[in-house]
């Protein structure tokens, strides 16, 4: 399968774009970026064959079967409904879109044609956290009741010079790092407890450094009656990142970002596990995309379907809808 990249920025330079050249029958054969100089440069480095500055071109290219989008958020809906037009599958970075209402016209466009589409969760295909979900599966901490997440860190010299950056401009991304880092976590929590079916939330612009959100605080319910707390500041004088899932019988503690180990307590013992993540983090997640074009009886865990729930969770936070 030819794959073709629509943005090769950072994201692509180590976390995913090496993922897709290294896994077998994948190959990345075309990419696209409006900036000529460093499109030229990245092709070079990576030893892509074609480049192109427009996005249509590389769509509808008859050699580039499949794209991924790794693009910031507000263009995700442009290009996805593009090449759900010319029928490729698609994998889109997270979040899948800046709202729900256009997340959905993503799902739905591609689910009408019934076109494979993925989003770049690949915590859901990480082995620390697939260790996670084992645990929770067997019921190592009996029946949960609660997960709480906590996230917060200083704001960066970034955010302090006032100087631009899209991940807190309000108009690609309305909470901020909220919908940058969030996203990953809650999407991991439903990938672990199962759906949510009602969230709410506080958020504001508590330092005043940029357009974006840069505190929420929210509460949740699962489906299986699961409750749910989170907090995301990024104005405090810490950057601890904590998710605790309380069960009858015992705990789990680990991080969502931080490569720290992952904890099982209960009355008889403690258990710590360190498992690396792959140098390439989107390693698994793009293998599982080989696994499911080989053999469609292998699901991939983070599809449109799922990503569209967490555009839910996030706006039903945010109190969008």
């Amino acid at each position: 399968m030819n794959w073709g990249f629509i943005g090769c920025g950072s994201v692509t330079e180590v976390k995913s774009g090496p993922a897709y050249q290294q896994t077998k029958d994948f190959n990345v054969v075309a990419v696209m970026r409006r900036n000529e100089e460093k499109l030229l440069d990245y092709a070079k480095r990576h030893n892509i064959p074609t480049t192109y500055t427009d996005a249509d071109t590389l769509i509808n290219d008859p050699n580039v079967d499949a794209v991924y989008i790794a693009t910031p958020p507000d263009t995700h809906k442009l290009y996805a409904l593009k090449i759900a037009a010319a029928g490729k599958p698609c994998c889109i970075e997270k979040p899948l879109a800046p709202s729900y209402a256009d997340s959905l016209e993503i799902q739905k466009a591609f689910q009408e044609k019934n076109i494979p589409l993925f989003v770049a969760y690949y915590r859901r295909s990480l082995p620390r956290f697939l260790k996670v979900k084992e645990w929770l599966d067997n019921q190592r901490i009996g029946e949960v009741r609660h997960i709480n997440s906590h996230l917060s860190k200083p704001a960066s010299e970034l955010d302090t010079s006032k100087d631009y950056n899209w991940r807190t401009d309000s108009n690609i991304a309305p909470a901020g790092y909220f919908d940058d880092l969030a996203s990953h976590g809650l999407d991991l929590f439903t990938f672990f407890l199962g759906q949510i079916n009602n969230a709410t939330g506080f958020s504001l612009n508590q330092q005043g450094l940029y357009s974006a959100k840069d505190a929420v605080t929210a509460s949740w319910l699962h489906d299986n009656g699961i409750t749910g707390s989170g907090t995301w500041n990024f104005g405090c004088h810490q950057h601890l990142d904590l998710v605790t899932i309380y069960g009858s019988k015992g705990t789990i503690k680990f991080s969502v970002f931080h490569e720290n180990p992952i904890y099982l307590e209960t009355d008889t013992l403690k258990e710590e596990l360190f498992i690396d993540n792959p140098k390439h983090i989107q390693k698994y997640h793009v293998e599982n995309m080989q696994n499911y074009f080989k053999d469609h009886d292998k699901a991939h865990p983070s599809t449109g379907q799922t990503a569209l729930h967490t555009s839910w969770i996030m706006d039903k936070i945010l109190g969008a809808i």
